[in-house]
């Protein structure tokens, strides 16, 4: 049984429109909780930089693309978009308003102050779900991490972002030979064949080795335009 030096102390909890989110301590890193789901730490961060480096690298070299991400999560991706000046634009969507104040005015800025600074960095908080539907913004590439991957998501409308129609939209968003780039704690050759069947091309999934357990990986695709 976890002694009370074990057990993580809770900074901040709020309750939303998606339901509850939490901000808590363990030890050296700040991990976010969502409804009970572990979501992700600051441990790490070698697979919020990896989603990111490998939208970039299939751009093939094309100049200042803009890049939406999807989910600010505890900014490691925001963070290292943003230390790299080929980006242009870069715009990060967030549905929950606490996780943009735990960045803004909060324990996360440690991370995330310099980019939010950034001339080139736009926070919208929205559901992606209905920005990608909704906008009329394009960009170079998308880069999602807003589940534990295509198989194991936060809440059941995000569901949607994963079939054919939700691809579609995705598609929509995304200027020709743009790349999608979702990040995901487990490969799944069902999404493939999903991404595939919604006319992306040049499917592949590149693992990320993780300190312990299984690889990550990012499945990555080309705009069907």
């Amino acid at each position: 049984m976890p002694t009370p030096y074990d057990m993580p102390d809770v900074l901040d909890r709020r309750e939303g429109p998606h339901g509850e989110v939490v901000l808590r301590r363990h030890d050296d890193r700040l991990e976010i909780i969502s409804n009970g789901c572990f979501l992700m730490d600051t441990s790490d961060g070698r697979s919020e930089r990896r989603l990111v480096d490998a939208a970039l690298g299939a751009l093939a070299g094309r100049d200042r693309p803009d890049v939406l991400i999807g989910g600010l999560g505890v900014g490691f991706s925001l963070a290292h978009a943003a230390a790299d000046p080929r980006w242009g634009g870069i715009t990060v969507v967030e549905r929950e308003h606490a996780i943009v104040e735990w960045h803004l005015d909060g324990p996360l800025s440690a991370i995330s102050a310099q980019a939010l600074a950034d001339p080139r960095t736009t926070i919208v908080e929205a559901d992606l779900v209905a920005h990608v539907n909704e906008t009329s913004d394009t960009y170079d590439a998308l880069c999602l991490d807003i589940d534990n991957g295509p198989d194991w998501t936060v809440t059941e409308g995000n569901g949607h972002l994963y079939r054919e129609a939700g691809l579609a939209s995705c598609a929509r968003v995304l200027r020709p030979g743009g790349v999608l780039a979702v990040w995901s704690a487990q490969p799944s050759a069902e999404f493939e064949e999903t991404l595939r069947n919604a006319g992306f091309r040049q499917v592949r999934t590149e693992e990320i080795p993780v300190a312990r357990g299984v690889p990550d990986v990012v499945h990555l695709a080309i705009s069907p335009g």
